[in-house]
């Protein structure tokens, strides 16, 4: 290794991170790149580029020139992430580039303290719109890095065609090279570790013209490349479009690799730092929050009108400020009388959410109402009408794809929701990659293999609490997650693999705009009123983060702060009993109230205790196995 790397002056071809522990060289002529942490190689040469129909901008390339590096810095709130201030630093350098033909390319990079992020762009200007094919764009890694994936399923298969749906296990701990399961490749966020370094790798900012990305089945060497979406991905109510295409001028998404220890990486949020800046919108209608929600344990029988008024008055008892109403409700229950529960709603303080089928040509789903929101026509209308009734928002399911149609499908609804003072929760969907930023509106989106389904089966009850770990840790690291989750008595049917303790602990741990809860009327009863009383003062958006221990599908404790309170949650995704030493030096001499289990094997079992914290500020604490833990300093 060169010394050159830290010494503080970047080399035409290297960019340097604000505190010089992350260095990346690239070499735009043979169109790789590489990455230091600390003076370790952690990516190898890895390869640059895109190719386009009218040209090959992945070889033959020459330099023009380089920028100087320069410091981009950027400061942004939300409602709707791990803090609510947000700032990003980073070193930014141009390599502008052209083909043997002359055509023209920039590549931008930028290199933060937690990461690094690049993308493409093409600066000539012509009306004529141009396609992409592939991108050479690749991410190699070093013999003996492991992985912790997701598998992107395959399109138009499972419930009345509705995949992919971002819907699935993770594989964990498996060495880097290892095929996933089919031909749709890996999603995103995709974690590996080499040594004692975390990679972290997503995408952010697609705009208008590009489609959502993965990667590639096949990973030989370790190289895992970029994966266009499959055929079937696309909105069929027009031009269906599935691979990017644009006039020109014309960027990428960010491509985006966090770095460094695992609380770099857990507590970074590189994700919504390279999304794009908030739309100019009211703000007024976007306040965070909590809902009921009964479909979740009592399914399609429950959407009439005599229930969700008493999920109404659940919320409002609970101090929630929603109550989602799902599925066919204008047939069950129509318009009149769901009026008659949002003016219901108000006198309690809770607001209705309706759910909507996006659903055009692209699945066979039946539910309803369906096909009201395919053409911005019939969006203005839909989204006007509920304005009027006082719905405060809509939770939309059954998109089915990323190609670049139903990209721009999502941003669609999201814009002429804004209109009408809508929230947005997009089921059956895609990743966010950072859309919440950019669409303010968009509380949550589900892109997880959630709570319904641990109502579904005793095997994804069983796979639960590992599968939660991994859903805290990578699915919601940079983006609101909809998992529905926190059943603290009973599911009907299925025997839940985890204490009561942890399904508690996912209050704080999961983070979503709106958190829609499982639990229902006749499990609170069963609870403690110290349980009930947390979740009525429990904060709707937090002000800031950090991680405390963990490793993915084992075990992850997070604190979580807003006001003068730092909330400590943790679960144990292992079957086995587990001792840990938290460090909470940052909290040391404060009181706390900590709730845990109670009896084994009782339901709703819980058990309250004060302490405080040493001048040391570690905390020892016993999770026993599938179990968690909440704590409240003040």
């Amino acid at each position: 290794m060169s010394f050159s790397f830290f010494s503080g002056k970047a080399q035409d071809g290297q960019i340097l991170s604000p505190d010089k522990q992350l260095a990346v060289t690239v070499n735009p002529e043979r169109a790789t790149y590489q990455i230091r942490y600390k003076g370790e190689l952690v990516l190898p040469d890895s390869k640059l580029g895109v190719i386009r129909e009218d040209e090959d901008f992945s070889k033959n390339l020459s330099l023009i020139k380089v920028s100087s590096p320069r410091t981009v810095k950027d400061q942004y709130r939300s409602v709707n992430a791990k803090k609510s201030d947000i700032s990003y630093t980073a070193t930014e350098r141009v390599w502008e580039i052209q083909t043997a033909s002359g055509k023209k390319m920039n590549l931008i990079f930028r290199v933060s303290n937690d990461g690094v992020a690049f993308r493409y762009v093409f600066p000539e200007t012509s009306a004529e719109v141009r396609k992409i094919t592939a991108e050479a764009t690749s991410f190699r890694f070093n013999e003996g890095t492991r992985s912790w994936l997701q598998p992107k399923t395959e399109a138009q298969t499972g419930f009345e065609h509705t995949n992919p749906s971002y819907e699935a296990h993770y594989t964990m701990d498996k060495p880097t090279g290892t095929p996933a399961p089919g031909k749709n490749g890996w999603i995103y966020p995709a974690l590996f570790r080499y040594n004692n370094t975390w990679l972290l790798l997503t995408e952010a900012d697609l705009g208008r013209g590009y489609c959502g990305t993965a990667l590639q089945q096949e990973s030989p060497n370790s190289e895992y490349k970029i994966n266009f979406p499959q055929p079937a991905e696309v909105f069929t109510n027009g031009k269906a479009t599935l691979n990017p295409e644009s006039t020109l001028p014309w960027k990428t998404p960010w491509r985006i690799l966090v770095i460094g220890d695992l609380k770099t990486v857990m507590e970074s949020t590189l994700g919504t730092d390279l999304a794009l800046p908030a739309r100019p919108m009211k703000d007024s209608f976007i306040k965070p929050g909590k809902a009921s929600w009964s479909w979740v344990l009592k399914k399609d029988d429950s959407t009439v009108y005599r229930v969700q008024k008493r999920y109404i008055d659940f919320a409002a008892d609970l101090k929630w400020q929603y109550c989602l109403i799902d599925a066919n409700w204008d047939q069950t229950i129509g318009y009149d009388s769901v009026q008659l529960l949002a003016d219901y709603g108000k006198t309690k303080n809770v607001g209705v959410l309706l759910w909507y089928n996006s659903a055009g040509s692209w699945n066979t789903v039946k539910f309803t109402p369906k096909d009201k929101l395919l053409t911005h026509e019939s969006r203005m209308q839909e989204f006007a009408r509920l304005h009027r009734m006082g719905i405060k928002g809509i939770k939309i399911d059954f998109f089915g794809g990323d190609g670049q149609s139903m990209i721009n499908y999502y941003q669609d609804i999201l814009e002429d929701a804004a209109t009408h003072e809508l929230l947005v929760n997009f089921h059956g969907a895609t990743l966010p990659r950072g859309l919440q930023r950019t669409y303010p509106n968009l509380m949550t989106a589900e892109a997880v293999f959630g709570y319904e389904m641990i109502t579904f089966s005793q095997q994804a009850a069983n796979q639960a609490p590992e599968h939660a770990v991994m859903c805290a840790m990578v699915r919601n690291a940079f983006d609101p997650m909809d998992f529905t989750p926190m059943n603290l008595y009973k599911i009907p049917r299925i025997k839940r693999a985890t204490t009561s303790a942890f399904e508690l602990a996912t209050s704080v741990v999961f983070l979503s705009g709106i958190q829609h809860y499982a639990e229902s009327p006749d499990g609170m009863a069963h609870v403690p009123t110290y349980v009930k009383d947390f979740l009525r003062t429990l904060p709707d958006y937090w002000e800031d983060v950090k991680f405390i221990d963990g490793y993915p599908g084992k075990h992850y404790v997070v604190a979580r702060k807003k006001g003068n309170k730092w909330y400590v949650a943790g679960i144990n995704g292992e079957k086995a009993e587990k001792k840990l030493e938290l460090d909470l030096s940052f909290l040391k001499n404060k009181k706390a109230t900590v709730i845990g289990s109670g009896e084994a094997d009782k339901d709703a079992s819980f058990q309250s205790q004060a302490l405080a914290l040493p001048a040391s500020g570690k905390l020892p604490i016993t999770l026993k196995a599938n179990d968690g833990f909440v704590a409240v300093f003040e």
